[in-house]
């Protein structure tokens, strides 16, 4: 709900609080305001300028050269390129020096030869948005009534030096969804009176039962239906200020009496109806649900095809509009209607609200009625729009109403105790300041003792139970002077289990590696769900899918961040890296739910760091991937645990994608996307890593154990050995580890190579291997011996030969 502050101000005294501290009392009474916008922030020095002369630019067909008066002692010459610009317009003028949103400065400018000293603006230019605008201004210049005084300020005139709050309520709050509801709410905070609109007629001689007769046959849908006749209307433009007002709620103005119409509907929250008099069809209203397959053509020009349990408003023959929803085309005011039947009903929320989701029409007056209206307000909104109606349309009310009420609402009756009331919030009231606040909502209140007895207004629906009367009491009262106390009872303080910990260790080391955490859809196509998947199942389809892009449960994360990636890819961003920690869902059978798996995958392409006035750039590859996971499991105290293997996967490059075994158990994979899924995706090489992160988490992990630094020399020995290509650097790795002894403390490789002077089928790799002992300083021969150890072994079990 958007509530203008200047309109609240007409029904509550708003003296000594701005928008901003209303704003902050509101949401502290228990309705979130979600924002204040001020509508003429970054605009000044625009005025209202009478155009005294229009001419064609004499070197450009498409302009205009305009003298304007801007109430200034000599009028200004403007350029202007308005089609609908005219001699003798009232227009919005923004002088040389003023400000337009978006920071943009008017100044003296030369078009074409012309010199123009500012700009006659469209709304859009002061702000508005397009679908705010009416039509005939949509696609030029904003034209003022002749009465607009000349040199005034446009955008008080416009209503833009306004301030709007936009209330987030919630569905029990139906209330607020009206001016007059929102000025009760404020009026209680305020501890001020709410003043009523101006509504009382002058009826004409003639009576409106004598036009039309009312037969309502759905009685449960429709309770009350109230009807109201206007003759001698003149369809034209609302007055500025309606308009102003509608624009600030978010309602596009169409005519006087369409205006009123909705005008009415944000004051009181209750939903109107104009019908055009002479092209009903008949003299009577006939309200019944419709016929199946019946069908009707609604405003928005589209015929709808209507169920038996929708609800309409016809002529006694065919439908005129569907209740509570849309009008029908064949009633709808227009230019020459000179008769306007009004109608304010009572419908049923949950009539509505099938009849709105059947035909996908969410309208202003459907979200009113599914919520519930007020009853007591349907035959007062009715008078105030005859009211506006009379003065603004210059029409004739006719004497009375016609109407069908079988409506039997009675106001809830809820009695407390002030020891209840206490007891719940914590608090010491007394029974006066409880009184008070009930008399500052407007409800009725009596005494017996400890006991209050409170008379709920029809316009508070939402309270019926005691709980509800201490939720009104505390949130006047006021939240913050709610006393806090701890609790006395035994409690045991909350923290993280040892799996959240070790999955918040998991993001924070990846995001402070340098990858961004992304989150994305469970549910893809069923093509791309099975696709790079560590554990192979049966797909599990939705019931009923969104759409078939989002048909099917996932059980890999993969295909969704390479979506990611293409996604920035095409928007320039191309160097990318993102990851993140989320389910994949295993099949178990048809009448099991699905087994939810933990996974954690990264996908990165493009620079993995850049400095360009170093020239220096490194691209991401496939130690950059597998670096990272190294760091991860080092985080998580696994490193020794895990083991790669060179693998062939499906959608994986073939020569640089590795399995990652975690104690022998293939636990996910590393490595990059193969060529022909990186051309589908647009993208150049790709490095992506998928594992399971509950085996990663899960996995047992020997306690912290500390080392002092030494304090004796190592020694460093370098080899180069030559193998069969077959043999992998990891496998040698292993094999000079295990025989290199207790002294062996690390093995890095730091070459490899496999020119031309190496035999065919065989490849040479270098290790660095460092030797100490923490104990004493090391001998050449202790070296030697454990050194020929190492030799020997990788001979042996791998024939390995030292490079000559």
């Amino acid at each position: 709900m958007f509530v203008s502050y200047k309109w609240l101000q007409q029904y509550v005294d708003l003296s000594g609080i701005t928008a901003e501290e209303l704003a902050e009392k509101i949401t502290k009474s228990g309705i979130e305001v979600e924002g204040v916008e001020k509508k003429s922030e970054g605009i000044s020095n625009v005025v209202v300028g009478h155009v005294l002369e229009c001419e064609k630019h004499p070197q450009a067909d498409k302009l205009n050269k305009c003298l304007v008066d801007v109430g200034e002692e000599n009028p200004v010459q403007i350029i202007c390129g308005a089609s609908n610009v005219a001699k003798g317009q009232k227009v919005a003028v923004a002088k040389v020096g003023a400000v337009l949103p978006g920071n943009f400065k008017i100044k003296k400018a030369k078009l074409r030869g012309e010199e123009s000293h500012g700009m006659i603006c469209s709304l859009q230019e002061l702000g508005i948005e397009s679908k705010l605008i009416a039509k005939e201004y949509a696609t030029g210049i904003f034209v003022f009534p002749n009465d607009a005084e000349v040199g005034s300020n446009a955008l008080e005139q416009l209503g833009l030096d306004d301030e709007v709050l936009e209330l987030g309520l919630t569905p029990n709050r139906a209330d607020c969804l009206s001016m007059l509801g929102v000025a009760y709410e404020v009026g209680a905070i305020l501890g001020r009176e709410v003043k009523w609109p101006e509504a009382s007629v002058e009826a004409g001689n003639e009576k409106a039962a004598d036009y039309i007769s009312i037969t309502v046959e759905a009685n449960e849908d429709n309770p009350l239906y109230v009807a109201k006749v206007i003759k001698d209307v003149k369809i034209g433009p609302s007055p500025l200020w309606m308009q102003a007002a509608l624009m600030a709620s978010g309602i596009r103005p169409h005519n006087n009496i369409v205006d009123i119409t909705n005008y009415v509907l944000l004051e009181y929250g209750q939903p109107l109806h104009a019908f055009d008099y002479d092209r009903l069809g008949s003299k009577e209203i006939v309200v019944r649900r419709a016929a199946e397959g019946e069908k009707i053509v609604t405003l928005d020009d589209t015929e709808r095809t209507l169920k038996a349990d929708h609800l309409v408003i016809t002529n006694g023959k065919e439908p005129v509009a569907l209740a509570g929803v849309m009008g029908g085309a064949n009633s709808e005011v227009v230019d020459t209607t000179t008769t306007v039947l009004l109608e304010s009903a009572y419908f049923t929320g949950s009539t509505i609200r099938k009849a709105s989701k059947d035909h996908g029409l969410r309208s202003e007056a459907s979200a009113r009625f599914e919520k519930g209206v007020d009853p007591e307000r349907v035959r007062a909104a009715a008078e105030r729009a005859a009211y506006l109606m009379e003065k603004y349309a210059g029409g004739t009310v006719l004497e009375g109403t016609v109407e069908v009420d079988t409506l039997k609402v009675e106001p809830s009756v809820v009695s407390i105790t002030l020891q209840k009331i206490n007891s719940r919030l914590g608090t010491d009231l007394s029974m006066a300041e409880v009184e008070d606040i009930f008399k500052r909502l407007k409800f009725e209140t009596s005494v017996e003792g400890n006991e209050i007895t409170v008379t709920v207004p029809t316009r508070r629906g939402d309270i019926s139970i005691e709980e509800d009367l201490i939720e009104e009491v505390a949130r006047l009262y006021g939240y913050d002077n709610i006393p806090k106390t701890l609790p006395v009872a035994a409690s045991t303080p909350g923290k993280l289990s040892s799996y959240q910990l070790k999955r918040r260790k998991v993001r924070r080391f990846l995001e402070g590696a340098g990858l961004y955490q992304a989150i994305t859809y469970s549910l893809t196509t069923a093509e791309k769900s099975t696709q790079y998947a560590i554990e192979k199942a049966e797909p599990i389809r939705l019931a009923m899918p969104m759409s078939e892009d989002r048909s099917t449960l996932r059980l890999s994360i993969v295909p969704q961040l390479l979506e990611v990636l293409k996604y920035n890819v095409a928007r320039q961003n191309d160097s990318v890296a993102l990851y993140e920690t989320g389910a994949v869902f295993l099949k178990n059978s048809d009448d099991e739910l699905p087994v939810e798996k933990e996974h954690v995958a990264g996908a990165l392409t493009g620079l993995w760091h850049a400095h360009l006035w170093q020239g220096e750039k490194k691209p991401v590859d496939f130690y950059v991937a597998k670096g990272i996971l190294e760091g991860l499991f080092n985080i998580l105290g696994v490193s020794e645990q895990i083991t790669y293997e060179a693998a062939e996967i499906d959608g994986m490059h073939p020569g640089r994608t590795a399995k990652v075994l975690l104690n022998g158990e293939f636990i996910g994979f590393v490595g990059q996307v193969h060529p022909k899924v990186q051309k589908e995706y647009d993208l150049k090489e790709t490095y992506v890593f998928e594992l399971s992160l509950k085996a990663l988490i899960e996995a047992e992990v020997a306690p912290i154990a500390y080392e002092t630094i030494p304090r004796y020399p190592s020694i460093t020995r370098d080899i180069a050995l030559v193998v069969n290509k077959e043999v992998s650097a990891g496998q040698l790795k292993a094999l000079i580890e295990e025989a290199g002894g207790k002294l062996l403390k690390e093995v890095s490789v730091f070459d490899l190579y496999e020119g031309e002077r190496m035999e065919p089928g065989k490849k040479s790799i270098a290790y660095s291997l460092r030797y100490f002992d923490p104990e004493k300083t090391l001998t050449d021969e202790e070296v030697t011996k454990a050194h020929n150890k190492v030799l020997e072994a990788v001979k042996e079990k791998a024939g390995a030969e030292l490079r000559g």
